[in-house]
This record gives C-alpha cells, sequence and structure tokens, in this order.
C-alpha cells in the first residue's frame, strides 16, 4: 500500500513538474528581454490570467489575415513578444525588443524572427514609415500587431509583453542565469539606476539587474543593434536553462509573485499548456534577425531593411505557418544562405 501511495505521489510530482516546465519553457521563450521577458504564466497558475483581463483587440480574437481563429493546441500560429520599456505612471512606450515566434505543429519546430527596433516600416495607421518601436507608442498593441503583419505579411494571433522591470523580479526569482560575455564592457544607465556594472569576457553568472543591462547595452558594441539581439538571446537560453532545473521549480510560487504587473498576454493559460509539444525543440529553434542597411533621414537614424532579405523571410514564415498556399516541404529560401548578418555600427538615436 505505501509503495502504491509512493508512486502515485511520484506521477503528481511527475505530473505537476510537466506544466510547470512548459510553462517555464513558455514563458523563456517569450523572455525578449530589454526590459524583458514576456508571458505571464497565469497567476498561480490561472486566476491572475482571468483577474486581470488583458484590453481586447480593435480586431476581436483573430487576425484579420485568418478566416478563423486558430487554437495553439492544434493549429500553427505566430506570437508577438514585445519588451515595453514604459516607466512608472506611463500608459505605453516605444518597444525595445521585439519578436516573432511562429510554431509548427505537424514538425514542432519554433522560428524566433527578431526585428530591430530601428528597423523603418510603414505605420499602419498613419501612412508614413517611421522605426518600428515608435507603433506601441503611438498607436498600443493594435498598431503595433498591425505593423507587424504589414512588414511580415504573415497573421499575428497571439501577444506577449513584459514591461520595464520585469526582467530584473523574474532573473532575481530563478536565483540568477549564466551568460558568456562577448567582450569587456561597463554598464552605466541612469533611467534603470544602472552604475559601474562590470562585465568581463568569458562565462558569468548576472543577477537580474546585470541581466537587463547585458541586455540593453548597444552603444558600446561595434555591431550596434545587431550584436545586442545575440546578448538577448544569450538571455533567454540562460532563463531557459535555469528555468528548466528541478531547483527553480520548487521556486514556482516565488517567481509568480515577483512578477505581479509587468506581464501581459492574450494567451490563456490552456493555450500556455498546449505548448507542452514543443518542449523538444528548444535546442533546435530556428533564428533570423531583419537585416538592413543604416540611414539617417534629417538626422535621424534608421535600419532600412534589405527588400530581398525580407521577401525571402515572408516566404520561410508562411512556409512555416502553411498559409497562403505555403508548405514546409517547399525550399527554404535559407537553407544555402552563408550571408552574415549586417553589422551595424552606430548606436542609433530616437
Amino acid at each position: 500500500m505505501n509503495v502504491d501511495n509512493t508512486r502515485i505521489k511520484n506521477r503528481k510530482k511527475r505530473s505537476r513538474r510537466k506544466v510547470f516546465r512548459t510553462i517555464f519553457i513558455f514563458i523563456t521563450l517569450c523572455f525578449l528581454v530589454i526590459g524583458g521577458a514576456i508571458f505571464y504564466s497565469a497567476v498561480k497558475l490561472n486566476s491572475a490570467i482571468t483577474g486581470a483581463a488583458e484590453p481586447e483587440l480593435d480586431r476581436g480574437d483573430k487576425s484579420e489575415m485568418r478566416t478563423e481563429a486558430v487554437n495553439p493546441s492544434k493549429d500553427n500560429f505566430s506570437v508577438l513578444l514585445l519588451g515595453d520599456d514604459s516607466r512608472p505612471g506611463e500608459s505605453r512606450a516605444r518597444t525595445d525588443a521585439m519578436i516573432v515566434a511562429t510554431f509548427n505543429k505537424d514538425d514542432k519546430s519554433i522560428i524566433l524572427t527578431s526585428i530591430p527596433r530601428d528597423t523603418r516600416v510603414e505605420m499602419v495607421g498613419l501612412g508614413y514609415q517611421d522605426k518600428i518601436n515608435h507603433a506601441h507608442a503611438r498607436g498600443g498593441l493594435n498598431m503595433t500587431i498591425n505593423t507587424v503583419e504589414n512588414f511580415l505579411d504573415i497573421p499575428i494571433d497571439y501577444y506577449g509583453y513584459v514591461r520595464f522591470d520585469g526582467l530584473v523580479q523574474v532573473v532575481d526569482a530563478l536565483g540568477g542565469i549564466e551568460v558568456d560575455v562577448p567582450f569587456d564592457f561597463t554598464f552605466n544607465e541612469v533611467s534603470t539606476d544602472s552604475y559601474n556594472l562590470q562585465f568581463f569576457e568569458g562565462p558569468q553568472v548576472l543577477n537580474g539587474k546585470e541581466a537587463l543591462a547585458f541586455a540593453r547595452m548597444r552603444k558600446e558594441d561595434p555591431r550596434g543593434d545587431f550584436g545586442r539581439g545575440e546578448r538577448q538571446q544569450q538571455v533567454i537560453e540562460g532563463i531557459i536553462k535555469q528555468a528548466a532545473s528541478f531547483s527553480t521549480l520548487t521556486r514556482f510560487d516565488d517567481l509568480i509573485d515577483t512578477l505581479g504587473d509587468n506581464l501581459g498576454t492574450n494567451l490563456s493559460f490552456a493555450n500556455l499548456v498546449a505548448l507542452h509539444r514543443y518542449a523538444g525543440s528548444l535546442n533546435d529553434i530556428e533564428k533570423h534577425q531583419v537585416k538592413g542597411d543604416d540611414i539617417r533621414i534629417n538626422g535621424v537614424f534608421y535600419i532600412e531593411p534589405n527588400q530581398l532579405y525580407v521577401t525571402d523571410l515572408q516566404t520561410r514564415l508562411k512556409q512555416h505557418l502553411e498559409i497562403d498556399g505555403h508548405s514546409t516541404n517547399d525550399p527554404n529560401p535559407f537553407a544555402d544562405d552563408e550571408v552574415e548578418q549586417s553589422e551595424s555600427t552606430d548606436t542609433g538615436t530616437y
């Protein structure tokens, strides 16, 4: 009898860990940093998401590029992940990080596409071009989603965002993360109360404030936004490894309690749990970063996207989502792409 009870308890523990792992996987996948990570897993696993309802999008529960709403448990789908750089008292701000995640149900694969914040695009609803990170400040989630859909020519089915302090709190709740610092640098930033934070080339364990600085810094990076994008990916991977550990699962309640109002998503708890099928794909995620050239217009720095690259990227994402007649069996436009990511040397300006 004791043996049976022990087996039942062990099965329950394993099941509980699976749910926690699934939620952490999605939290970390969506950790686009710069203010953070995304995807609030539901306060105490369910009540928080229903208790802090997200604002409804003007379009309703589906993209205007869809004939019907998609279900993550049985359909291919996309998620727009945003780092919201708003400070206390601000209702909305520029998005300091933007990643589109697409999921294919058949091969259980994931593609992450990073859009540099200075990318010059058509601002849907305004009729002129501007930096893509201005869309959120000018028109909130509605304009941001519409602008990204127009730029990538794919539906954005769901969104997740994190406000400025989210990354600091979550990384501290995880007990820190390990990254591989590419070169020595010192970080100082008044707005985040960060002074004389030291980073040295090689492996380094970071606390929350250091992780935010590591993800935000670009002025001292010779590759500008592109170098910062790679460091953001390191933060994501560091969080994934830490979040998947048993010691972290034992601190689940502490982690959830730290998130508060910093994170938001229109994904339901059931949607999050459905993502467990993608757990085995985390070590083999296909990654893209929009390429472009540095330009200045009226003294303002932009990244002008390479249209040939964007066209190939649109094709690849449509293949992955299997929309507009595209199939995953179609030739991958990036299969033989050996072109290195364009290196931006400009530190940029708002």
